[in-house]
């Protein structure tokens, strides 16, 4: 089995820490901040390799990575360039800079899977108009069409996606539909929706006005006014390749005791490969 743990840090240098002591090989981290030294060699993309996110209006010094954690797997880096600088139909090109990282993680000697970790940015259309994150998720699954255009494809994609599953805000069902695309075209591109969901990590109490009775969202985010325990929505998913994802476990480190030191609570993912999970040899 090899584990990976995914976490929007929240921008906050202390949340590196909080990467130990799960039993992780590797950690697919978003609005990270820029590594210290003895984090910056396991990284992918490393601290030289433009340690920044483009946004409207500026690129701050944070970014999505992929992480090595213990000396069982090795991350081989999937380079990504944005449109504007790619010289060649060789280069993987990604929409906004900073919102997706990959790497092949190597065990044996040999590629188990791609791992790939994404956020979503928010956006807005105009002074008056209400932020939206869909778009960039829809790029993000562009970006990744080119790791998965082939059918036995082997991938494992988490991270902060900035929208719901099954419902919009406040029951509003024009979100819902537009979210629900999100997860179709995924899908549709053979990446399947793996969790976290009830019961691996805790559902909202009390249960919120807006969820679905139903649901099986957990909780990975808090806003300013909320904590914890009183977290609501689930803003964090997972997405594993159909020829892997019957094999992939995934749970929310949701509950107060566990949360860690960030907005987002921490999601382990729990790769059950064994021998016929390698796909390449190197």
């Amino acid at each position: 089995m090899l584990r990976l743990v995914s976490w929007n840090m929240a921008r906050r240098p202390a949340a590196w820490a909080g990467l130990d002591g799960l039993g992780a090989d590797v950690a697919l981290v978003q609005e990270a901040g820029a590594p210290a030294p003895e984090w910056a060699l396991k990284a992918v993309p490393g601290a030289a390799g433009g340690w920044e996110t483009a946004l409207p209006g500026g690129h701050p010094r944070w970014r999505t990575a992929v992480v090595g954690l213990t000396d069982r797997v090795q991350v081989r880096p999937r380079a990504a360039v944005t449109l504007e600088a790619a010289t060649s139909y060789d280069d993987w090109v990604v929409s906004r800079a900073g919102s997706i990282a990959a790497a092949d993680v190597v065990t044996g000697g040999e590629i188990a899977f791609t791992a790939v970790s994404v956020y979503a940015a928010w956006e807005k259309a105009g002074a008056r108009g209400r932020g939206y994150a869909d778009g960039s998720a829809h790029r993000i699954l562009s970006d990744l069409s080119a790791l998965v255009n082939r059918p036995d494809h082997r991938l494992v994609a988490a991270g902060d996606w900035n929208l719901l599953r099954g419902y919009g805000e406040y029951g509003d069902g024009y979100w819902k539909a537009r979210y629900d695309t999100v997860f179709e075209r995924a899908q549709a591109l053979g990446l399947w929706f793996v969790g976290p969901r009830y019961p691996s990590g805790r559902q909202a109490d009390p249960w919120p006005g807006e969820l679905p009775r139903d649901s099986l969202c957990v909780p990975t985010f808090h806003h300013a006014r909320q904590n914890p325990a009183s977290a609501t929505r689930q803003l964090d998913f997972v997405f594993a390749s159909a020829s892997i994802a019957d094999r992939i476990e995934v749970r929310a480190l949701n509950t107060p005791e566990a949360w860690g030191p960030s907005d987002h609570c921490r999601v382990v993912i729990d790769a059950h490969l064994g021998g016929s999970g390698v796909r390449d040899r190197i």
